[in-house]
């Protein structure tokens, strides 16, 4: 007992002590995280990864936020989907993030998928879903002129929107670090103990102290859990690949284009995103290997064979980038989100988070803020919390007389980094400085889409590796893509070609 005591004040003193610790920096644990900063608590969030956003689905998923018809009326995924979807145009606001409100149709192309049809309009009633509608098919091509004559009929869901996933993530990052979250990453958790109402987690790194922890891991979840926990359970991957294709084909999709879904998933969409390219996919497979990110012939060709029932029209070769999530579905195929306090006091787990679950987030950090309430964490709300972000400039919307403007405040917005999206070295160094700034080519690609163009970073990868070199104070050679051993460089090639020369000397050639 004299241990702990004395354990505790140390922690305290060294600023290791929290009133609640966030495992996972994903949509849900950056939600859980700017909504725990409007009280007066002190948290930490743990990210395994160099940058939010970064490792799991939050990332790579369908930018979609779901109007809520598809989830089994009853469940949790029911209840927070419609209530997260509700939430978005507020916060999107705050954070000064893209999103549109685009609204989506599930397309039937035969009169058994028009029965399926009735049975989510049905669902989406129960849900609580409003401005639904099912639409004939000369109203469908109304909407989407370029979607396949084949088609039937369509339910039509006007709350449906699109969003850029891992800029909302951040922003979500940024202002909860505004209002005094803390977060640490590169920093992998490898055991949590509990003694005295105080829980250990502890990293490759540290050693962190906390009243509660928030169990927001991800694919990761069943692992932390596990740590922890006698009730254990599984979290399964399934990758989905998906195809972005140039902005040439934006146009082919004015809503986010569904098929009739199956129990494997929503089925391969057709999307505009919010940038204004066109998205298709994904397919669904289930992998072994959560760490499975490639993408293969197969699954893209069948994403291709896919989208074509909906929306022939497009073309393949298009395709500027391809890619593959991984959702974390949990033991059984269908089951509801988990959240809840585990059977260990104070340890809340948000697990199994698959879709519809980047649009729940909101809602999803809400209800951790009442199990925190109701576990006995005393929450009082702060008077100076700011829910507003600094805005971000986006040059490429800027008119003329605006850029005119910032150039003669900023001269680096004067610089185009990247030609393909009209990315200014301006926005580079805001994106490095900002709260939980960017520290790699891909942090930087996430905030300001340098790299994410045409040339996919062909010719400005090695101006944003030289900005973070820079900005940073950090040698080149320790400029990364994406974290860990993904440094760009390996060596300066002067050196090289010397040590190579002297070598080759040594070896008498």
């Amino acid at each position: 007992m004299a241990l702990s005591f004395f354990k505790n004040l140390i922690a305290e003193r060294d600023g290791k002590m929290y009133d609640v610790i966030i495992i996972g920096g994903g949509v849900v644990g950056s939600s859980v995280a700017r909504e725990l900063s409007k009280y007066n608590i002190k948290v930490l969030l743990i990210e395994k990864e160099d940058d939010v956003a970064s490792g799991g689905a939050s990332k790579a998923n369908s930018a979609i936020l779901h109007a809520g018809y598809d989830p089994v009326p009853g469940t949790l995924k029911a209840k927070l989907n419609v209530r997260g979807n509700e939430m978005f145009d507020e916060l999107c606001k705050d954070l000064d993030v893209p999103m549109k409100r685009v609204g989506s149709l599930v397309a039937a192309f035969s009169q058994d998928e028009v029965d399926s049809l009735y049975k989510l309009y049905d669902r989406g009633l129960k849900n609580g879903v409003k401005n639904m509608s099912i639409i004939s098919s000369d109203m469908v091509k109304e909407i989407e002129p370029n979607i396949n004559d084949t088609i039937v009929a369509a339910l039509y869901a006007k709350t449906a929107g699109i969003i850029c996933p891992y800029g909302f993530v951040i922003a979500l990052a940024e202002n909860a670090a505004q209002n005094g979250v803390e977060f640490v990453f590169n920093q992998e958790v490898i055991s949590i103990d509990k003694e005295d109402d105080v829980f250990r987690v502890k990293t490759q790194v540290k050693e962190y102290f906390s009243k509660y922890v928030i169990n927001a891991a991800g694919l990761y979840a069943d692992v932390i859990n596990n740590m922890v926990s006698d009730k254990h359970f599984s979290i399964h991957p399934r990758k989905g690949e998906y195809l972005i294709l140039d902005k040439e084909e934006g146009y082919l999709a004015n809503t986010v284009i569904f098929q009739v879904p199956t129990k494997m998933g929503k089925g391969i969409l057709v999307s505009p995103t919010v940038d204004g390219n066109l998205l298709i996919g994904p397919t669904s497979e289930d992998i072994s290997n959560k760490e499975f990110r490639k993408t293969t012939y197969k699954g893209l060709e069948k994403a291709i064979k896919g989208a074509k029932k909906s929306v022939e029209k497009f073309n393949e070769r298009k395709t500027i980038t391809q890619f593959t999530g991984v959702r974390a579905v949990p033991d059984v195929y269908g089951e509801d989100f988990i959240i809840s306090e585990s059977d260990v006091k104070g340890f809340i787990n948000v697990a199994g988070i698959e879709s519809p679950g980047f649009t729940s987030s909101p809602a999803i950090a809400e209800m951790v803020r009442e199990i925190l309430k109701d576990a006995g964490l005393k929450m009082v709300e702060k008077d100076n919390f700011n829910p507003k972000r600094k805005p971000v400039i986006r040059f490429n919307e800027l008119t003329d007389e605006e850029r005119n403007e910032l150039i003669k405040r900023e001269p680096a917005y004067g610089k185009i980094i990247c030609r393909c999206e009209t990315v200014t070295e301006g926005e580079i160094i805001d994106a490095i400085r900002r709260p939980v700034g960017a520290k790699s080519i891909d942090g930087v690609k996430r905030r300001t889409r340098a790299g994410m163009g045409r040339c996919q970073g062909g010719f400005c990868s090695p101006r944003v590796l030289e900005i973070l070199s820079r900005e940073l104070n950090v040698d080149p050679l320790n400029v990364t893509k994406f974290g860990g051993n993904s440094n760009i460089l390996t060596a300066k090639a002067k050196e090289y070609v010397v040590n190579l020369y002297n070598e080759l000397l040594k070896s008498g050639v």
